[in-house]
C-alpha cells in the first residue's frame, strides 16, 4: 500500500475535487491543511529537485501571497525559496500530494493520480 501525504487548502476548489478523486477511488491519505502546516523542509527539497527545470510550478501563481512578491524568485538560493514557502503555506502550489515520500505531485490532473495511485 502507497503512503499518501496530501496538503490542501479546505477553501480551494482543486482541492477539494483532488480529495473526491482521492475518496471515489479509496485511496488512503493523511491531511493537511497547508496553511496551517505547510509542507516540511525535507518534501520543499523534494519539490525543488522534482521540478527543478520549472520553480515557478511550486508556486501559487494566481494566490494574493504570490502577486505580492515583487522580486523575482528565479534569481532566489534554494534556502530563501523554501524559507518563503516555509513561512507562507499559500505561495506553495496546491494541493501538494506526496506518495511513499518520494514522489511529488502538484495541482490536480485526474490521470496523473490515477497513474501514480492505482
Amino acid at each position: 500500500m502507497k503512503s499518501v501525504i496530501f496538503y490542501s487548502y479546505p477553501k480551494c476548489s482543486t482541492c477539494r475535487k483532488a480529495s473526491n478523486w482521492l475518496d471515489l477511488n479509496n485511496i488512503n491519505y493523511q491531511l493537511i491543511d497547508i496553511v496551517k502546516e505547510p509542507p516540511s523542509t525535507k518534501f520543499l527539497e523534494l519539490a525543488l529537485i522534482q521540478f527543478s527545470l520549472d520553480i515557478k510550478k511550486i508556486f501559487n501563481t494566481r494566490g494574493k501571497s504570490y502577486k505580492s512578491i515583487d522580486f523575482d524568485i528565479l534569481n532566489l538560493e534554494k534556502k530563501r525559496i523554501i524559507e518563503l514557502l516555509l513561512n507562507d503555506g499559500k505561495l506553495i502550489k496546491r494541493p501538494f500530494l506526496i506518495i511513499n515520500e518520494s514522489k511529488l505531485i502538484l495541482g490536480f490532473n485526474e490521470s496523473e493520480y490515477i497513474t501514480n495511485l492505482k
